[in-house]
């Protein structure tokens, strides 16, 4: 059992989930509650991950964060050091990967908000900003928990962009999903079995919480 590559699995899901309910939070309440040109051009941009190929989306962060691209000059001349295959690097790629299972339940739960609840806050003089974190966020509690559930799985069972970003640097860039692919190449077919065994009851157990969310808000 490599767990130096699940523990590294376990992080990254969990620095990817708190940056998402960060990032996405903001993205879906525009998306929910504005009008304006464009929007479904940003929304199919922002879903796009969903219809590419895992290795589509790898290239085209090799070529953003590699030393020539725009990110990767950007971060070098901070930092000094390369953006790719390092943990930054495929933290940042897995945030992009799953930045759709994060935003679509996000939207679609701020949605569900009976409008007259915003405009009960309007009319009492909350501001929008106050009304985003004392009346959205509390309603849709369930929808923003089970968006941060299929980041964290979707997560944990990133491989293509992950490998191609990141490579496959113990301590590092690692994660489960590479390590049971390099363990089946190898022929270790027990160390394969053991580490993708640790998926099933994790998976399961939040698929099951996913299931009595939804069941909670319908």
């Amino acid at each position: 059992m490599d767990y130096l590559a699940l523990y590294v699995t376990l992080k990254l899901a969990v620095v990817t989930t708190v940056l998402l309910m960060i990032i996405a939070a903001p993205i879906a309440y525009v998306l929910a509650y504005y009008r304006f040109a464009g929007k479904s051009l940003l929304e199919a941009l922002i879903y796009l991950p969903i219809a590419l190929p895992p290795t589509v989306i790898g290239f085209y962060l090799i070529i953003f964060m590699g030393p020539k691209g725009f990110i990767g000059r950007i971060w070098e001349m901070l930092t000094g050091g390369s953006l790719l295959f390092t943990f930054i690097g495929i933290a940042i790629a897995s945030v992009i990967y799953s930045i759709p299972f994060a935003v679509q339940p996000m939207k679609a739960a701020f949605s569900k908000i009976d409008r007259r609840l915003l405009e009960s806050a309007y009319v009492l003089g909350l501001s929008k900003k106050a009304t985003f974190f004392r009346v959205i966020i509390p309603n849709s509690a369930s929808g923003i928990a089970a968006a941060a559930i299929l980041v964290f799985l979707h997560s944990i069972g990133a491989f293509g962009v992950l490998l191609m970003v990141g490579g496959s640097i113990p301590g590092e860039t690692r994660v489960a999903s590479i390590a049971i692919y390099e363990a089946v190449e190898m022929m270790n077919y027990q160390a394969a079995a053991m580490m993708a065994l640790s998926f099933i009851p994790i998976s399961y157990a939040f698929l099951l919480l996913i299931n009595k969310l939804n069941e909670a808000r319908s």
